[in-house]
């Protein structure tokens, strides 16, 4: 229950920055941006002390940690993929095209119409 609360406060320390920016249409641009991300840094202060929070504190960790034990491709892999898609897509175009060229021209036969 006390997550909750905390969630609540949350939000509304977000709706309270939203609303300063907005309540403060004639003030500096400055102000109106440091209005709104107090707003949100409190929010994300108040959120990190709930359970949901640090669960996603945890997780954010831990696809870091992931993320370093990925094998990325070498440069000559990433251009060779990359030709190979580049080829396969126009191989796809062209064979695209010359199927609907070749359905427009049994239609307009069908039809009756000459080019």
């Amino acid at each position: 229950m006390a997550d909750k609360i905390k969630l609540g406060v949350a939000f509304l320390l977000v709706a309270a920055g939203i609303a300063g920016f907005y309540a403060l249409h004639e003030s500096a641009s400055v102000v109106k941006l440091a209005v709104m991300l107090l707003g949100l840094l409190l929010a994300a202060a108040v959120i990190w002390t709930t359970d949901p929070g640090k669960r996603l504190i945890i997780f954010g960790k831990e696809s870091v940690t992931e993320s370093k034990r990925v094998v990325w491709p070498t440069r000559k892999e990433t251009i060779q993929t990359t030709g190979v898609v580049i080829a396969f897509a126009v191989t796809m175009a062209l064979f695209l095209w010359a199927v609907d060229a070749s359905l427009m021209v049994v239609v307009n036969k069908l039809m009756g119409r000459s080019e």
